[in-house]
This record gives structure tokens, sequence and C-alpha cells, in this order.
């Protein structure tokens, strides 16, 4: 017996997630018709799988602060970007994604005026930054999407991923930041924000960089 839940129905705790399997991509792109904008959960499609989760504050606390710090030290080095935020990412019949933050940062200049993001008419955005993964799929829909840098920030780590021959390496430094120790920098960053607040962290960061 099987018994059919409509998605509006489904009611998440903060923290928590379910998956559910055997779906089209017409079912996904429907659901996300179905429930809107003003959602607060979290959607993950890949080959016929749907994650749905809903953050934490905990969760999104970080990923925020981590937007702010890149938009910091792009603006100190006087470069352009722009911030798609969790905008939904699509590969059609394939995986679609709402990163915590994503950015276009040498490619900000081939979205200028974009209201309505399809990847079949832009690129794919430069980074993407996530907080708090559990999924082990997550890796593989950035790869469909063709993100080139992926940072995960876990257990107040930073881990950085690169896209290399349609898979993804770990390593140490950031082509965006290749002067920048970022694995030490951002969780240092971070946990000063939580600590002592973020405005005072952006500007003793600013100061920092500023320093002869």
């Amino acid at each position: 017996m099987s018994v059919t839940v409509p998605i509006q129905a489904i009611a998440l705790t903060p923290g928590s997630q379910i998956t559910i399997s055997n779906l089209s991509w017409q079912d996904f792109e429907q659901i996300l018709t179905d429930l809107g904008e003003k959602r607060s959960s979290r959607f993950t499609y890949y080959r016929g799988t749907l994650e749905i989760m809903s953050p934490l504050a905990l969760h999104e606390r970080p990923n925020r602060i981590i937007a702010d710090i890149v938009k910091a030290i792009l603006e100190i080095q006087g470069r352009d970007w722009e911030d798609f935020g969790s905008t939904t990412l699509k590969r059609p019949e394939i995986a679609g994604i709402e990163p915590d933050t994503c950015f276009y940062i040498q490619n900000a200049d081939r979205v200028q005026g974009c209201t309505n993001l399809d990847l079949n008419d832009y690129p794919p955005p430069d980074l993407a930054i996530e907080s708090d993964v559990t999924s082990k799929t997550t890796l593989e829909v950035y790869e469909a999407m063709g993100v080139p840098e992926v940072w995960i920030y876990r257990n107040k780590q930073l881990k950085i991923y690169l896209l290399s021959n349609q898979d993804y390496i770990e390593t140490s430094v950031s082509p965006i930041f290749p002067e920048l120790p970022l694995i030490e920098l951002i969780p240092q960053m971070v946990q000063k924000a939580i600590d002592q607040g973020t405005s005072k962290m952006l500007r003793d960061l600013k100061n920092q960089f500023r320093q002869p």
C-alpha cells in the first residue's frame, strides 16, 4: 500500500532532511513551482533523487558570514562580483541545487542584467559556498553544473574543491584568492564574527588588509 502526501504538507524541523527517490525532472520542476520562492527548505536534485533540507540557524550564520568575507576581500582588491545567493541552479533532466551562496567573480561581467539565471545562456557561478553539507551527492551535483570551485564549511573547517577533468579535487589554495591562506583565515574570521560581531570582524579584516 502506498500513501500519497502533498509536498506542501511535509513539515521539516530545522536541521532535518528527507530523501525522495524516483522523481522525474518534471516532478522536481513542479515541486519548485508549487512551493514558490518563499520557502525555507533547500532542495538538491540528482538523477531522480530529491533531498530536502531545513537548515538550522547554526547552518545559515557561517554561510552568510563567509559571503560577507568574500565580498569584503573583493572590495579591498577592487574586483567586481555578483552575489547570486541561493539561486536555483539547473542542469535539466540531470541535476538541480540551491547553493547556500554562489558568486560570479571572473565572469561577473557576463551576468550583468541577468534576472533569470539559465545555464544554457550564462556560465555557471565561479564559486559556490556550502555550510554543514552532509549529502554525498552535493559535489556530484556541482560537477553536473560545471561550477569550477566549491567551498564547504563544516565543523569549523573550510575545504576547497576545484573541478578538474569532471571531478573535484581538494586543495589548500583557491585560484580566486591564490595569495590568501583561506583554510586558516576563513574559520578564524567566522569564529571572530560569532564571538565579537560580524561588523567588527569585517572592519578588522579590512584594516588588516589595508595595512602597508
